[in-house]
């Protein structure tokens, strides 16, 4: 291989491997926590957003319970990586008080969505987000970005790109347990 070839090679793999570790770019939005908006320790944004039946759940609904918000799409590589380790959460905690939820990003709305949900048997809500809840949210730059919601609705942390499921555990654990 050419030193030139090679060169691109490794520049390739290098822009594949950031993609993968930061998240994917989402255009178009405002910058971080605008304003206060879902910022640490603040109550997180209203939202009333059709499930992938068209049912409508909102933010309230979710009160009483540790949530995982995560804004994320079907095309996004970090995103998917993430579904699997959401999955294994949900079916572990669930019965704890976890609730996870997915806020797709995906202009084609349900009909790349519930195929998804499907062929990765997603076993937490999936929820059909828009430009304006993303905005609520403080602006999304890039997915996946993910809140974790306290019991009572207050946003106690936020992370941006792919995070391990270990990172998700160790935050959600002491949470559950809280009165």
């Amino acid at each position: 291989m050419s030193t030139t070839r090679f060169s691109r090679a490794l520049v390739s793999a290098l822009a594949v491997a950031l993609t993968l570790s930061a998240g994917c770019g989402k255009g178009g939005q405002g910058g971080r926590a605008a304003g206060g908006r879902a910022a640490i320790g603040t109550e997180a944004p209203e939202f009333a957003l059709p499930d992938l039946d068209g049912k409508v759940v909102k933010t309230s609904d979710l009160r009483g319970k540790v949530v995982i918000l995560d804004f994320w799409a079907t095309w996004c590589p970090p995103c998917r990586q993430e579904v699997p380790h959401f999955v294994a959460l949900q079916s572990k905690y669930r019965d704890q008080g976890l609730e996870i939820v997915g806020l797709s990003l995906d202009k084609s709305g349900a009909s790349v969505v519930k195929p998804f949900a499907e062929e990765y048997n997603v076993n937490y809500r999936m929820l059909l987000a828009n430009d304006e809840t993303a905005s609520s949210y403080g602006g999304i730059t890039g997915i996946p970005t993910t809140f974790v919601l306290d019991k009572n609705g207050k946003v106690v942390k936020r992370f941006m790109g792919y995070t391990d499921p270990e990172v998700f555990e160790e935050t959600i654990k002491p949470l559950l347990t809280a009165g």
